[in-house]
């Protein structure tokens, strides 16, 4: 899509038109994107979006925000100027990169800890995943709208799932096998199922037990729900079995990234505005 338009009031885009807003850009800019994948797929791709564009026009004002203020501002963006009812984790995520343990606090405190995996174990753990596009797209905000109505009657749901990201952590860094992992996620999946009645569908819930039937241990529904991607745990010589079960379905390769939101030419020029 092109928009050509005279003020930041005109733009569609409403992540471009929050972003320029909120560092008030008022001289003429052209920007342009490519993406891989598709919006409203649950990949956090709107928030990685935010964040690029953000660290961008900062470099163009000549200023290198570290990764959490560059994680900080994304939250401000898409939670206070575009109102959206969206959660923190994907900002922070695409501006650090990497494989983490987030921590968000009552105070507004957010804290990173790196999970320290050997790298033969990152790549086993890879082997060990499947993803797959649902073939449904969703918007991420009206979904969680429901899920914060239902918080204060969740308080079991959300502690068992809280309870689960040590034992995830556990797994990931020591030296436990990869099914136990997989067994960790389909009792999450359990869990968020419960947290909304727009999470899942009866599409998305075939899908998911045709996948355990052809051997997928567990899997998650990424983002917040209602479609997009699918991530499989599935033993890497059951793969064949369960890619023909979904041959209907598109499978996405992937790989894992660990520098996170990056500027890779970086040429400062005078910038008034």
């Amino acid at each position: 899509m092109i928009e050509e338009v005279k003020s930041n009031d005109e733009i569609q885009h409403p992540a471009v038109r929050g972003v320029l807003k909120y560092l008030k850009i008022e001289d003429g800019l052209e920007i342009h994107h490519d993406g891989d994948l598709p919006a409203r797929t649950g990949l956090g791709s709107s928030s990685a979006f935010t964040v690029g564009l953000i660290h961008a026009v900062y470099a163009l004002k000549e200023t290198m925000l570290t990764k959490m203020q560059l994680a900080r501002e994304a939250i401000k963006v898409e939670q206070d100027v575009l109102k959206e009812n969206v959660g923190s984790q994907d900002q922070v995520l695409a501006a650090h990169g990497g494989f983490c343990r987030i921590e968000f606090f009552q105070n507004e405190e957010i804290r990173i800890t790196p999970i320290i995996a050997r790298r033969q174990r990152v790549d086993e753990l890879k082997e060990h995943l499947l993803l797959y596009f649902t073939g449904f797209s969703r918007t991420a905000s009206e979904i969680a709208g429901e899920q914060i109505k239902n918080t204060k009657d969740l308080k079991s749901e959300l502690s068992a799932m809280y309870q689960m990201v040590n034992e995830g952590v556990e797994i990931l860094s020591g030296n436990h096998s990869f099914v136990e992992f997989g067994k960790l996620l389909h009792e999450s999946w359990k869990l968020k199922r419960s947290l909304s009645s727009k999470i899942s569908s009866p599409a998305i819930d075939s899908i998911y037990e045709i996948a355990r039937r052809a051997g997928a241990v567990g899997g998650k529904l990424l983002g917040a729900g209602g479609g997009g991607f699918i991530l499989f745990m599935v033993k890497p010589e059951d793969h064949s079995r369960v890619r023909l079960a979904l041959d209907r379905l598109l499978e996405v390769p992937f790989q894992f990234e660990t520098g996170g939101s990056q500027i890779m030419l970086y040429e400062p020029t005078k910038f008034r505005g």
